[in-house]
């Protein structure tokens, strides 16, 4: 199976040396020493786990609570530019949600100012749930695609007039027209691998004249000739012109165009937006980098968070070089490494640490050694069988045995290279009687048995009292299940495997949602919006009461959900791709046919290509939590010859396998590295802001006027009330001069401030609130004349 069948869902004069603080690292994937316990946060939130959080913290210090010291630096660096390369399962999304939380908390960010880029809508979603939890909503979380088409859709008829042509979902069926044009035949396979050989062209921004050379200079294994595909591309984008359509790839081409063209509106979309996170920085394609740089224009607040090592989407444009190479654009940025794996056992983590250990290349340079905080547990278990049906048996009953024993079902994942991989697994846990789903297959949202239940639902939530079926239903979970009932759910799962197993599946996830949902809300002590008013809720207003959730709020919790794609977790082992489980985890994970010809796949053979395997493999170990079973075949089917061998990736982790495990840990010790200072005399850009903290007590400042003075209202003044009287008098020359109020010169929390600090130069004048480039060009010299007790020219007018 090529590559193209995966796809990404939905991007001085004078300097100081740079301070390194660095962490001392147990030996590889051992247990550090204990943290102290506000370091632990309980462990990462899963990608899988509820957007339900605990109560929303009541003090900007408070959002920092329980970070460790790495996530703590990236919560409370919040002046540009910042990257944070953070290793699997460290909080990454954990310390960027809590930077943006403290910033807007403590008056430094406004929400409506910051956009938040990630690349599914799944995680723009939780981001924002978390966000909302942690009381900074408001803030603007989308994927690269969703952000463009918003500014597309906008800035069109200014910019070009009429409506914005049809976006088409798939571009699939244009590729099939595109080859009938030019008479080649593509089969179903070609088809899927040309469409995919167009979108890699439109992301790295390779017109169909440059393909051939393209492709040829990338190292890409075309499924036709180059000049073939270059001349499909050609007569594809003539289709999409003569149709008036765009496709997904044209919505950041276009918006590219428009704010590189028309520089009025470029300037209108930095005005709304002056802070930028990117999340999953690594798998930035050019295309999307051209665009942050043009959201970006000349300013530097921008905190990108990546992991070199999980680059797992060359194929469709990514590339990790704008993370590695991000200091040497910004030499100036703060870099943060999160290095304590909080997700799975230490040794779950020492073979995560091997696999890395063995790589080669410029990724593998920049490597994370993980440390685990987790206590221990199983080795991972390696398995050979003698053929594949064998292999995926031996999985199901293992699997069996582990819900027998208590795991859950949902916590269990299969991961294969290739979906193709996929049946003979289904099939052995149906004979099993395990439970399963397949991701990435039917969106959860889009199943016919969901789409009515969520119909009943929201008719329920309308009617309240006056449905029969909530008669004898006094909570929310209670509701759930009486209305549910009549789509088929029943206590008691059927007997089986098939499609009326799968359905029940799917009700019960929304049952278990619905408890998990009420539990929150209890906990959370919030009293729950009705959606229902009147006599005619009576009874729904008494459950509210119970709980403080409602059928109503149950209903916008899951239409939020379907927006973003986060579906609730369905009770059954998951089948998943290696390329679609990044972002997920699970108690235990079977990793299977981890073979040669498999693991690296047969088409791999640049050093390029065998390295971006061995990171999929990476990936693949890192989803566990405690349990890895990791297993491969001797042959493909029962009888056939035994020629097959397990991975080289393997070699000298698996006992009784040999081969080097290599470098040391040091590369990946975890810290902060500060960004070098700017030269002598350079005044620092007003867009660099730091948390305020008052100078005097170390409080968090969320005043303005606190803010301003860098203290508290209520903490002792060293301020020099004659140089204050002098800038008071100043200041009203100059408002008479200019015709304007005083205040509009320096506010008299900006005086005061000046009158505290008594700058001596520029630099310190313009670190002081209330001070920017303007008033600085305009007004400084005369305030530095002031401070040091000189007088100030009669006939200055600051300019």
């Amino acid at each position: 199976m090529r590559p193209g069948r995966h796809s990404r869902p939905g991007d001085p004069d004078q300097v100081t040396p740079a301070a390194l603080v660095r962490l001392r690292a147990p030996a590889c994937g051992q247990p550090a020493h204990p943290s102290p316990p506000t370091w632990q946060h309980g462990g990462v939130t899963a990608a899988t786990h509820s957007t339900l959080f605990p109560r929303t913290p009541d003090t900007p210090d408070a959002v920092l609570e329980g970070l460790d010291p790495e996530q703590r630096e990236v919560a409370t660096a919040l002046h540009g530019p910042v990257c944070v390369l953070a290793g699997a399962g460290t909080g990454k999304t954990r310390a960027i949600t809590h930077r943006i939380a403290y910033g807007v908390r403590a008056g430094i960010l406004q929400p409506s100012s910051v956009l938040a880029v990630t690349f599914t809508n799944r995680a723009a979603g939780e981001m924002r749930g978390r966000l909302r939890q942690l009381g900074a909503g408001g803030v603007q979380a989308r994927t690269f695609h969703s952000a463009a088409l918003r500014q597309l859709q906008y800035f069109w008829p200014k910019a070009v007039g009429g409506s914005l042509p049809r976006l088409v979902d798939r571009k699939i069926q244009l590729v099939a027209d595109a080859a009938a044009a030019c008479r080649i035949r593509l089969d179903r396979g070609e088809l899927r691998d040309v469409t995919g050989e167009i979108e890699w062209s439109k992301v790295t921004q390779t017109v169909p004249a440059d393909y051939a050379l393209a492709a040829a200079k990338a190292g890409r294994e075309t499924p036709r000739a180059p000049a073939e595909i270059a001349q499909l591309y050609a007569a594809y984008e003539d289709l999409k012109r003569d149709r008036a359509v765009i496709d997904f790839e044209d919505v950041l081409l276009l918006t590219v165009a428009i704010l590189q063209d028309r520089h009025d509106i470029a300037d209108q979309v930095r005005s709304q937006y002056q802070h930028f996170v990117v999340d999953e920085y690594q798998d930035v394609s050019p295309l999307q980098q051209r665009l942050l740089e043009l959201w970006l224009g000349r300013r530097d607040n921008l905190c990108v968070v990546g992991d070199a090592s999980q680059t797992i989407y060359s194929f469709t444009g990514a590339t990790p070089d704008h993370l590695l190479d991000f200091r040497t654009r910004h030499p100036g940025a703060t870099v943060v490494k999160l290095v304590r794996d909080y997700r799975s056992t230490p040794q779950v983590v020492h073979l995560a640490n091997g696999l890395l250990s063995q790589a080669r290349g410029r990724a593998a340079d920049h490597r994370l050694e993980l440390i685990s905080q987790r206590k221990g547990g199983p080795e991972p278990v390696y398995t050979e069988y003698t053929d594949e049906p064998a292999q995926a048996g031996g999985a199901a009953r293992r699997i069996r045995d582990l819900i027998g024993a208590g795991v859950r079902a949902s916590e269990i994942a299969v991961l294969f290279r290739t979906n193709s991989q996929s049946e003979t697994y289904e099939q052995a846990l149906a004979d099993a009687g395990v439970p399963y789903q397949l991701r990435g297959a039917e969106r959860f949202f889009d199943r016919p048995e969901v789409r009515r239940a969520i119909v009943n639902l929201r008719a329920a939530a309308r009617f309240g009292g006056n449905d029969s079926r909530l008669d004898d239903a006094d909570d929310l979970p209670s509701q759930v299940r009486a209305v549910l009932s009549g789509e088929g759910w029943t206590t008691e799962p059927p007997a089986g495997s098939g499609a009326v197993r799968e359905r029940w599946e799917s009700l019960a996830a929304l049952v278990n949602l619905a408890q998990d949902f009420a539990a929150a809300k209890a906990a959370a002590g919030t009293t729950g919006t009705p959606g229902i008013t009147g006599t005619a809720a009576d009874t729904a207003a008494d459950t509210a009461a119970v709980s403080g959730a409602t059928l109503a709020d149950l209903v916008a919790e899951l239409d939020e959900r379907a927006g973003a794609q986060h579906a609730p977790t369905v009770e059954g082992v998951t089948l998943v791709s290696l390329h679609s489980a990044k972002g997920l985890e699970w108690d235990a994970v079977f990793l299977v046919g981890v073979a040669e010809g498999m693991m690296p796949i047969t088409y791999a053979r640049t050093d390029e290509q065998i390295e971006e395997e061995r990171r999929l493999l990476y990936v693949g170990v890192t989803r566990a939590r405690e349990r890895l079973h990791v297993s491969w075949s001797l042959s493909r089917s029962p009888g056939g010859r035994p020629n097959r061998r397990p991975s080289r990736f393997l070699d000298g982790l698996r006992p009784g396998s040999t081969g080097t495990v290599g470098r040391s840990a040091a590369v990946g010790s975890g810290g902060v590295e500060r960004g070098f200072t700017s030269p002598v005399g350079a005044v620092p850009r007003r867009t660099q802001r730091t948390p305020a903290r008052c100078r005097v007590c170390g409080r968090t400042l969320t005043d303005a006027g606190e803010m301003k003075l860098m203290r508290c209202e209520d903490c002792p003044s060293d301020m020099d009330e004659g140089l204050y009287e002098r800038l008071r008098d100043w200041r009203a020359v100059q408002a008479q001069r200019t015709g304007q109020p005083a205040f509009c010169v320096f506010t008299d929390k900006t005086l005061m401030a000046i009158a505290e600090g008594v700058p001596d130069d520029e630099h310190e004048l313009a670190r002081i609130p209330g001070v920017g480039m303007r008033k600085l060009n305009r007004y400084g010299a005369d305030v530095l004349a002031i401070c040091a007790g000189r007088e100030v020219a009669e006939d200055a007018d600051g300019d």
